[in-house]
């Protein structure tokens, strides 16, 4: 026991003075930021809230790429819950294949399959998710997995070769459970999504949907012109 005690006190005092530190493990990778320059061209985007935002400023961000076999999802949204796309055949919240990044109690975001029935979300144990990633930084959950474009024919799991409407939510969790999303009419893509065709699609939220609508802008052009012109 003495040598190796002396051994192990010469190899700190040699470690001290050589500057080798002992050999620590190796770091985690970070997640990789998601980018929105690619947004139109090598991947589909939606995003959802202010003009401009990008998926670290949108209320909602999705984008979906091919990639082989499979499709690559990015999920992005402000909240400390959850954030999720569904498949629907009809715009509509029910029968839908959801796919759903949830922000655990330990810290961790993990990637859930749920099915709709009506307005109520059903976890599914088959989950076609693989390569999952997320974090939850900035009070946003943020995500990224891939599911395969072809799937043995199931209810709750869609072929994504097909087109389908994209809807979009996001939400508070309690104890890793997903509750009712943030707004009472989550947004939905205008028309069905093909993973073989790359769109940057943006989506303004209620408050700039109220202010970009055709009346309010004629309002304010009336109101101008009236402040301009004086009265009489």
């Amino acid at each position: 026991y003495c040598f190796l005690f002396l051994a192990f006190y010469l190899v700190m005092i040699y470690s001290d003075y050589t500057g080798y530190p002992f050999p620590t493990a190796p770091p985690v990778d970070p997640f990789a930021k998601i980018r929105v320059d690619d947004c139109g061209k090598t991947k589909g985007c939606f995003r959802y809230g202010k003009p401009g935002c990008n998926a670290d400023t949108c209320d909602y961000f999705l984008s979906y790429r091919r990639i082989g076999a499979d499709v690559e999802f990015e999920l992005s949204a402000e909240t400390d819950g959850w954030v999720a796309v569904g498949f629907s055949s009809d715009k509509k919240m029910g029968g839908d294949d959801v796919m759903a990044c949830v922000h655990d109690d330990n810290g961790r975001v993990r990637i859930h399959h749920f099915y709709n029935v009506g307005q109520w979300a059903k976890e599914i144990q088959r989950n076609p998710a693989r390569d999952e990633e997320g974090v939850f930084e900035n009070n946003r959950v943020t995500c990224r997995f891939k599911r395969p474009v072809y799937v043995p024919r199931e209810e709750t799991i869609v072929d994504l070769h097909l087109s389908w409407y994209y809807l979009f939510a996001w939400g508070p969790a309690i104890q890793g459970s997903i509750t009712r999303h943030d707004i009472d009419s989550p947004p939905v893509s205008e028309h069905v999504v093909s993973i073989y065709k790359y769109e940057d699609i943006f989506m303004p939220s209620a408050a700039y949907q109220t202010f970009s609508s055709p009346f309010c802008l004629l309002l304010i052009v009336a109101l101008t012109f009236y402040l301009l012109m004086g009265t009489p």
